[in-house]
């Protein structure tokens, strides 16, 4: 199968769903479909070979992050060109919603397409604004799939519609047989606890790790806080200079040296205060065998079995975040079957069974399609986008 991926946000800076897009296409091209990739990115920008760069993008404030994003009229061109060059069978358009590549493509394309959604969020003026120009669109995407029950409310309280619920995809062997990096394996009354994360994207709860530290240090005095991920924080740097060698700040890193952080860490942190609807980097902790200690937002209760495979503080509560790390740094055989449980829990996220259900969801679209993917005549004027938007078909 010849398959299309769009992904909206920019190979520039990666987060999760870039991840998510690139994991997948490697993976459907280890099982031997063609892929490729359309992504925002610069000219300099490196990109595997099955990528095809849009352009620079722009930053936009959005859904408490910044997301890169690339529009425009010379954008729409080149995602016109690689539609009709592509000789496509399916399409796939991570967040088609977002005015980005993605919504781009489903302007532009007819015939098989596959939609995933992201994004979990409580109210969105945004979404409620574009909604009445968009819900027309769902018609356009034949399989729908969210990354988590999240994203799948997001979907339907905003939009409407539905969608079957498929994970988002991890290697977990590649973390579980990471090699610990001495300089962050804890020891017998020094264990590490490991926190990941854009420092000065307040939603991803570096402030309120920040303040549980000391109540920490007092009662497990050897503890070390290794925190990494790009920003400044100058209030947390400074807050916990006090702390000296006790937290360490690591700056922006690898893939594989995060695989190894995992490894080495006793404990990985997630004191996210909202706008999660899957918790990657708990299922890469989890993989690697750190036990995760996240807040209870209801996308990290999923991944974690309501606290089965994990240890859930209460969201935004600095003082329930420090009693849960020194619960589980001072009775470690108490921990252990909740580490145990993560352990297998990750199994379901490995991309061997979530490529697989992905899969299924293309069979089914392309087995009740009428034709491959085309370009939709409506798309080249205003009129017809207009057309597009309200639901007629290319042959109305």
């Amino acid at each position: 199968m010849r398959i299309g991926l769009v992904c909206p946000y920019s190979f520039d800076a990666f987060g999760g769903v870039q991840l998510h897009v690139r994991d997948l296409a490697e993976e459907l091209i280890r099982r031997g479909h063609e892929v490729s990739v359309l992504a925002p990115a610069e000219d300099g920008t490196p990109v595997p070979d099955y990528v095809v760069p849009s352009g620079r993008s722009v930053p936009i404030p959005y859904n408490g992050s910044v997301a890169r994003l690339n529009f425009g009229p010379v954008v729409g061109g080149r995602v016109r060109r690689w539609v009709d060059q592509g000789g496509f069978d399916l399409l796939h358009l991570h967040e088609p919603f977002i005015p980005s590549l993605s919504m781009l493509a489903l302007w532009v394309a007819d015939g098989p397409v596959v939609g995933t959604f992201h994004t979990s969020m409580e109210r969105s003026r945004a979404l409620r604004a574009i909604s009445p120009v968009v819900v027309p669109m769902l018609e356009k995407i034949t399989g729908r799939i969210a990354v988590s029950a999240e994203a799948r409310r997001t979907l339907v309280q905003h939009l409407g519609g539905d969608a079957v619920v498929v994970p988002n995809g991890v290697y977990v062997d590649r973390f579980a047989t990471a090699e610990p990096d001495p300089r962050w394996t804890g020891e017998p009354g020094r264990p590490t606890v490991a926190f990941l994360g854009r420092l000065d994207e307040p939603r991803k709860g570096l402030p309120i790790l920040a303040e549980a530290v000391d109540d920490v240090l007092r009662a497990v005095p050897g503890a070390r806080f290794l925190i990494a991920g790009r920003g400044e924080a100058a209030e947390e740097r400074t807050l916990l200079a006090r702390h000296g060698e006790a937290v360490r700040f690591l700056g922006g890193i690898s893939d594989e040296e995060k695989a190894r952080l995992f490894r080495s860490a006793d404990v990985y942190v997630a004191p996210q205060t909202g706008g999660e609807s899957f918790g990657i980097v708990l299922v890469e902790a989890m993989s690697a065998g750190a036990l995760v200690v996240a807040a209870d937002l209801p996308a990290f209760q999923a991944v974690l079995d309501g606290g089965t495979a994990g240890r859930l503080f209460r969201r935004g509560d600095a003082a329930s975040l420090a009693r849960t790390l020194v619960d589980v740094l001072t009775d470690p055989e108490r921990a252990r079957p909740v580490r145990s449980r993560g352990q297998e829990v990750v199994r379901r996220y490995d991309w061997s069974a979530v490529t697989t259900r992905i899969l299924d969801v293309y069979d089914m679209v392309v087995t009740t399609a009428r034709t491959p993917v085309r370009e939709d005549p409506r798309s080249r004027t205003v009129y017809g986008r207009l057309r597009a938007a309200a639901g007629e078909r290319p042959w109305a």
